[in-house]
């Protein structure tokens, strides 16, 4: 798929339930739960999480999605999955993660975080590797990608703490700025190895943004590797475009300053403000922009024809028409059944809309 194409894309936000009801489904947990027990290796462990991987990447596409992740299946949390790959960061106790009903071990750091090691280049591997193992429909021959996802450096600052040094001084991660920049070269040096692999979209999720807007200098200032190593991708040969993905709180208040941003994609949450078509309807966008119109986090299926009514008000006031319709959110919060039923909504919306 051509990242500057123009239209309405459907796109997985990221997550997916690594379990469902059914015995097939249950193959994770059970792995795991052997782990404990001391009855199964972690060899077994990663088999589960392929197995379930590769089913969340068929989901995906059997609800017609055409842009897919891998599901964030091997992810414990979105935080420490990341940051417990890095140099000087060990993992301490769990936080509930923002206002949801899932937790977070939190980050601590001894000193600068450091990456000498893939964070998520293998899993990219893989699920691209995935689908193209999988029967392409023939209406989306060439059109599927998969794009991977990362942790933002403010959002992983903010829920890390800094380590007192021995002499109990603050220590050099004490500030957040130190704390988000220090990720932020680590994030940057992923996002260009997966640039190079050929990753034409690379989604950066930075909740904590929008829940605490008087760290805004901060936040934007951390985004500048990455840019950096965006442009410096693009100057090989390799284009790839960012995609800042914003949820669990209001965009509203800071829309304009989000799509001021210096990245090429802008994904928000509606669920938290009725007002916010309302809003671009009227603004309109500079950029293409990440529509998450249906709820990830509620069981309510939503009207197709009421989310199409909002696209038809929407899409002419973004720049360029290009848009990614998809959930509010990752879809972990969810029943696995009730996950593929609100991906194959966005399907029906776009039907809805085209007639």
């Amino acid at each position: 798929m051509n990242p500057a194409s123009s239209g309405l894309y459907l796109s997985s936000a990221g997550s997916y339930p690594r379990v469902g009801d059914a015995f097939e489904f249950q193959v994770l947990r059970r792995a795991i739960a052997g782990l404990d027990r001391g009855e199964r290796t972690m060899a077994d462990v990663l088999d589960a999480e392929n197995e379930m991987t590769r089913r969340a990447i068929a989901d995906q596409v059997n609800a017609g999605l055409e842009v897919i992740t891998d599901g964030q299946i091997r992810w414990y949390d979105p935080v420490s999955h990341l940051a417990g790959k890095l140099e000087n960061v060990r993992i301490k106790g769990l936080l509930r993660f923002f206002d949801t009903n899932s937790y977070f071990r939190q980050p601590v750091l001894a000193g600068k975080p450091a990456r000498k090691a893939p964070l998520v280049v293998n899993e990219f591997s893989f699920a691209r590797n995935a689908l193209g193992h999988l029967p392409t429909p023939g209406d989306k021959a060439g059109k599927l990608s998969v794009k991977p996802v990362l942790t933002g450096p403010y959002t992983l600052a903010k829920l890390s703490l800094a380590e007192p040094s021995e002499n109990g001084s603050a220590g050099s991660m004490a500030s957040l700025e130190a704390r988000a920049m220090a990720y932020s070269e680590a994030i940057a040096q992923e996002v260009g190895v997966l640039a190079q692999m050929g990753a034409d979209m690379i989604q950066i999720d930075e909740p904590a943004a929008l829940k605490y807007p008087e760290d805004w200098p901060i936040f934007a200032k951390s985004l500048a590797p990455l840019v950096k190593a965006r442009d410096a991708a693009s100057e090989s040969g390799r284009k790839a475009e960012l995609a800042l993905y914003t949820y669990f709180h209001d965009s509203a208040p800071v829309y304009e300053k989000l799509v001021e941003l210096p990245v090429d994609i802008v994904g928000l949450d509606f669920t938290y403000n009725p007002k916010l078509v309302d809003m671009i309807s009227a603004a309109g966008s500079p950029k293409a922009l990440g529509l998450g119109l249906v709820d990830g986090r509620n069981t309510r299926l939503e009207e197709p024809a009421q989310i199409a009514r909002q696209l038809e008000r929407l899409l002419p006031k973004i720049q360029g028409g290009r848009a990614y319709l998809g959930t509010s959110s990752g879809l972990e919060y969810l029943p696995r059944e009730r996950a593929f039923a609100k991906l194959a909504l966005l399907g029906k919306v776009r039907n809805a809309l085209y007639g």
